[in-house]
């Protein structure tokens, strides 16, 4: 699963799963297991997601979303 996030300061984070519940956890606890961008931002809130039946895929779609800017993953999210 891929996923998008946005942060209290109004940026996007593009991430990558297998466990959406787990991974949003361990982003909010701060902890080494979760995104060091995460960790500068008070709060942030689950605005997208895309299943994928393979890691592989999900991880090329990932990159993929990362290539995008800002204003075009805000054009996703509309969608």
């Amino acid at each position: 699963m891929v996923y998008i996030v946005r942060t209290s300061g109004n940026t996007l984070y593009v991430g990558q799963t297998n466990n959406l519940h787990k991974r949003l956890a361990e982003h909010a606890r701060k902890k080494s297991r979760g995104a060091k961008y995460l960790s500068s931002f008070t709060s942030f809130e689950l605005v997208y997601t895309e299943q994928f039946p393979t890691r592989s895929l999900a991880l090329k779609r990932e990159y993929e979303l990362k290539q995008l800017t800002h204003k075009e993953k805000e054009a996703l999210l509309v969608k």
